[in-house]
């Protein structure tokens, strides 16, 4: 339920994650059985393998990787067969042979808190077999931390859009975490973290990304120690499209706002800003969401669906998210003093008519002509500046500010 109101709380980002977890040191199966083999070869008078299995996971270990637990490789040999199953149920997993035969990987990630059981088989060059076993137990849920980041793999966003990123677990290592995070962008700009809090990260340049650019973000957590008896479970990489640069900048005491695109005046919007009793936040904030249409429900933010400050519109057009506590710039069909007054509870409204089907209303002109990333600067507001963790909003620190909040 997505709500109006600077007070809403809500997830700013959506996002999509992937795991990966503790790569054990990788070794042979059990040493003492090359030992047997060989005794028992040459009690017959015959020569054992040459080829050497390595299993990526230790027989009996626990904790291991689903990125690479299952991995196989050989020396003095080629692979010939290798079958991994998971203990219960009998499932067995995919896998993909070198084409030199050299090793052998799962196509997709364990599942964590599994058991599995590997066989993987070889011959030398004078076609003699060698055989290796190993039963493992991939990391679990509690013992492993993953980050939800902002956007979505190959999309086009704004110049301003950081590299935010949430972990599902309390980070005290943030040395470690934060280096094994890398964030680069074709422009050179050096992008730098900065932690909010123990469980998130964001990451900017000291400007806004230059249009035309691509950012990449690439976790490399597989591992990584993030506090006592908690391990990475990803290895990841992302890659943003900059787009075009926009800034629109909203003026609270002429009512109007300025769309600039690549440094040229696109349009001027009359808008209705927050009320004095409920006035919008100043600052630089970041569109984080984009939805055609969205419920708004005042019960969700303290003012309740009756009386004079009460709402509930279940169809309101064009809204875009500018904070997690819920500042929007949205489309408005029950109408507003635009252009001449502040009446909101808080966003910054446009003229729209029901069901966003009228593409040439203002609200729809600016929601089919904004992304994701895009700024829109509040300024003239009776409130503070918006806080910058309250949404994607980490340009309202100076950058000296933001550089004392990284960890490295």
């Amino acid at each position: 339920m997505t709500t109006l109101g600077r007070h809403r709380k809500a997830v700013v980002a959506t996002a999509a994650v992937l795991g990966g977890v503790l790569a054990l040191g990788a070794c042979s199966a059990s040493g003492g059985g090359d030992d047997a083999k060989n005794a028992n070869a040459e009690a017959h008078g015959k020569k054992s393998s040459e080829a050497r299995i390595k299993i990526a996971s230790k027989d009996g270990s626990e904790g291991a990787s689903i990125n690479n637990g299952g991995d196989v490789s050989v020396s003095k040999g080629k692979l010939t067969n290798v079958r991994l199953t998971a203990v219960e149920g009998g499932t067995s997993v995919t896998g993909t042979m070198s084409g030199d035969g050299k090793s052998w990987k799962p196509q997709q990630q364990l599942e964590r808190a599994t058991q599995y059981k590997i066989t993987a088989k070889a011959k030398d060059s004078a076609g003699r077999k060698a055989v290796e076993n190993s039963m493992f137990t991939t990391v679990s849920p509690d013992n492993s931390f993953v980050g939800t980041y902002a956007g979505e793999d190959g999309q086009t966003v704004g110049v301003g859009m950081p590299v935010s990123i949430n972990f599902d677990k309390s980070i005290t290592n943030k040395k470690a975490v934060q280096s094994a995070i890398k964030v680069n962008s074709t422009s050179g700009q050096k992008a730098v973290g900065h932690w909010f809090n123990d469980t998130r990260l964001d990451f900017r340049p000291q400007e806004y990304w230059k249009p035309g650019s691509k950012v990449t973000l690439d976790l490399r957590l597989d591992g990584v120690k993030g506090a006592a008896g908690m391990t990475g479970v990803q290895n990841k990489k992302v890659t943003y499209n900059i787009g075009r640069s926009q800034v629109s900048t909203v003026d609270v005491n002429s009512h109007q706002m300025t769309v600039v695109r690549d440094g040229q005046k696109l349009k001027t919007i009359p808008i209705s800003a927050g009320s004095a009793d409920n006035p919008t936040y100043n600052g630089k904030m970041v569109i984080a969401e984009k939805h055609k249409e969205t419920r708004m429900d005042g019960d969700t933010v303290g003012f309740g669906r009756k009386g004079e400050e009460g709402y509930d519109i279940k169809d309101v057009p064009h809204a875009m998210r500018l904070s997690t506590s819920g500042t929007f710039i949205h489309g408005n069909y029950w109408g507003a003093p635009f252009g001449s007054g502040n009446t909101s509870h808080g966003c910054v409204g446009l003229k729209d008519t029901r069901g966003a089907h009228d593409n040439s209303t203002d609200g729809a002109w600016f929601f089919s002509n904004s992304l994701v990333g895009d700024i829109v600067e509040v300024k003239g507001s009776p409130d503070k500046t918006v806080q910058p963790d309250n949404g994607l909003n980490g340009w309202n620190m100076s950058w000296a500010e933001w550089t004392a909040g990284s960890a490295v």
